[in-house]
C-alpha cells in the first residue's frame, strides 16, 4: 500500500480562515507523484490584491506562477490561501512579486521557477516584475504567461 500523499495537509479539506499576514501564512507541500519527469506546472491568479505601503490603496495584480517540480509539489489550497494573506499587506509590487517567488523557491525547491507579477496602472504606470530561478530544464516545455500588456483604452 503507498503512502498517503496528503498526510499531514491541515488545510486541504477543511475550513481554513484566510491568514491575516503573509508571516503568518502556511504554505503546505506534498510529495511529486513523478519526480523522474520533468514538467511544468502553472498557476495563474488574475485578481491579486495588496496594498500600496503609501496611500493604503488597493493594487491589483495577475499573477502567473510557472515551475518545474523536484520532490514536491505546492498545494493548491495553501497557495490560494498564501495569495489571499495579501489583501491587507501593504508592500511595494516588487516586494510582493519577489516576496512570493523567493518564498516558493526557498520551501519548495523546485528545479526551476518563473513568476510574473502583472500589475494594474498606479498612478497612470502599470509595473510589471518578473523573477527565474536558475535554468529551465531543456526538456520541459513552457508557453508564453499570455498576459497581454496594460493598455488602457487604447
Amino acid at each position: 500500500m503507498s503512502e498517503n500523499i496528503y498526510d499531514g495537509l491541515g488545510q486541504l479539506g477543511s475550513s481554513s480562515a484566510a491568514p491575516t499576514s503573509p508571516e503568518e501564512a502556511i504554505l503546505e507541500y506534498v510529495a511529486n507523484p513523478r519526480p523522474n519527469s520533468d514538467y511544468l506546472v502553472r498557476f495563474t491568479c488574475p485578481e491579486f490584491t495588496s496594498l500600496c505601503p503609501v496611500t493604503g490603496q488597493p493594487d491589483f495584480a495577475h499573477l502567473v506562477l510557472d515551475y518545474v517540480p523536484d520532490a514536491k509539489l505546492v498545494e493548491s489550497k495553501s497557495l490560494k490561501l498564501f495569495f489571499q494573506s495579501f489583501r491587507n499587506h501593504a508592500a511595494f509590487h516588487e516586494d510582493c512579486t519577489v516576496g512570493i517567488a523567493e518564498r516558493l523557491v526557498a520551501e519548495m525547491k523546485p528545479k526551476w521557477l518563473r513568476f510574473g507579477g502583472y500589475w494594474y496602472p498606479r498612478g497612470g504606470i502599470p509595473i510589471d516584475v518578473f523573477f527565474q530561478s536558475g535554468t529551465k530544464p531543456a526538456s520541459v516545455w513552457v508557453p508564453d504567461q499570455d498576459v497581454a500588456p496594460y493598455r488602457g483604452r487604447g
